[in-house]
């Protein structure tokens, strides 16, 4: 089976401790403070790899993470850096994290992602010595890597996408205009899964996915409208197959209309992607029957359609044709970003980073909470989480830290009194005159 989703738990390392010591050597009696950093945690990145063809090494394991960074050591030596988890992933893979607004698309071969960023190491003590603070006793502690849970979803990279209903002989034509070779029989249903192959024509290659049929509802999820209809969301060009002859007596027209529904209510601008129509099993039909629908159907829709032409996979009535049709009508440049602009879409960024803006980090708000305050802010609990305020050098540090950022300022303006509690980062603190957050 092609597995086109997974859901994978991501945990990118923690940084290490920076390291509290002091030179101890003979004949030196004042070393200092020589206390290393620690090293940084390693990242999760995502890294397209053409060589996969779905999702399936995901389903088999449901937790991944990243190395853990090195603690620090005497003599200003620092901790090795966490190695960092690289997963590869197949072309067309996105990965979305929501609660974190994070979102990657990978199409590219080699294309890079980073999805979690490992935590930052921790100072040592020798970061932490100056004019006033000759032999600081205390180091930062690392940073937590960051943790999602992601959604990985396989939305398949192909050229022309053929869409119908179940049994329209989609699957027999994609065996006749590539080397495919999906599994035909004379039943709905028969391909339930994508397919793809590839067209030679005209010195171009073009790749076309045979969408597994569709049924009523399939826009709004019946079925597996929305996994199928996925899959031809990337593609530049829609072969719609309409059977000239159904077995079950229904109209080919109001069949039409069905799947153009469907696709339409599914969204994603494929309703604006340009079509070709393929009449499929000419062979059921008079040859003047057919010639007859190819003139009655281009008249009924008219510049909606690039063409419409007549088939058989049985006897390859019409292949040749449809398959200089697809190559011819599927734009030469192949970025996604000019097909997105066609369609009237705004165009998706290739994204192959993720974009961090530390000035959204650097705030911070006082708000009440019970009967204390709460002081909220990316940077300020970072402060907090990287110390150990049960060490007095650490919490003057952490103190004084406070002062300078303008925190006491604004809780003496949000109507702080002394005795209040004042919660940062899950630590809470009493403040009083003589000692702030003693």
């Amino acid at each position: 089976m092609l597995h086109d989703r997974a859901r994978i738990f991501l945990q990118a390392g923690s940084g290490g401790g920076g390291s509290v010591s002091f030179r101890r050597e003979a004949h030196v009696p004042k070393g200092g403070p020589d206390g290393g950093d620690g090293g940084r945690g390693g990242d999760v990145v995502l890294i397209c790899d053409p060589s996969l063809r779905d999702l399936q090494s995901f389903r088999r394991r449901g937790t991944y993470r990243a190395g853990a960074g090195g603690r620090g050591d005497g003599s200003n030596k620092h901790g090795a850096d966490g190695a960092a988890l690289e997963l590869p992933v197949p072309p067309g893979t996105v990965a979305e994290d929501p609660e974190r607004g994070v979102r990657v698309d990978l199409t590219a071969a080699g294309q890079r992602a980073v999805i979690c960023r490992g935590g930052g190491g921790g100072h040592g003590n020798k970061r932490f010595t100056g004019s006033t603070r000759q032999s600081p006793r205390f180091a930062e502690r690392g940073l937590a890597g960051e943790e999602a849970w992601v959604e990985l979803r396989l939305k398949l990279l192909a050229d022309a996408g053929l869409i119908g209903l179940p049994n329209a002989g989609k699957s027999s034509l994609l065996a006749r205009l590539t080397r495919a070779a999906p599994k035909i029989a004379d039943y709905p249903f028969t391909t339930l899964e994508p397919v793809l192959g590839t067209i030679e024509a005209d010195e171009r290659q073009v790749i076309v996915a045979d969408i597994p049929g569709l049924i009523e509802g399939a826009g709004h999820g019946a079925g597996l409208g929305h996994e199928f209809l996925a899959h031809v969301e990337r593609t530049r060009l829609l072969v719609h197959v309409v059977d000239l002859a159904p077995l079950d007596g229904s109209d080919p027209i109001a069949n039409h209309r069905l799947i153009e529904a469907e696709v339409a209510g599914y969204g994603a601008g494929l309703e604006r992607l340009p079509r070709l129509l393929c009449l499929s099993k000419a062979d059921l039909v008079a040859p003047e029957r057919a010639v007859q629908a190819v003139e009655q159907w281009s008249e009924l829709l008219g510049e909606s359609v690039l063409g419409v032409v007549a088939t058989s996979a049985a006897t390859g009535t019409g292949i040749e044709e449809l398959s200089r049709a697809i190559a011819r009508s599927v734009p030469l440049d192949t970025t996604r970003a000019e097909v997105s602009e066609s369609i009237g879409d705004a165009p998706e960024e290739r994204v192959e980073h993720r974009l961090y803006r530390p000035l959204a980090d650097d705030g911070f708000r006082v708000e009440r909470s019970g009967e204390g305050f709460r002081v909220v802010g990316t940077g300020i609990e970072r402060l907090i989480a990287r110390h150990d305020l049960e060490n007095p050098d650490a919490l003057r540090y952490v103190e004084g830290r406070l002062r300078a950022i303008g925190v006491i300022r604004s809780l003496e303006a949000a109507g702080f009194e002394p005795g209040d509690d004042v919660e940062i980062g899950g630590i809470v603190f009493e403040l009083d005159p003589g000692a702030p957050f003693g």
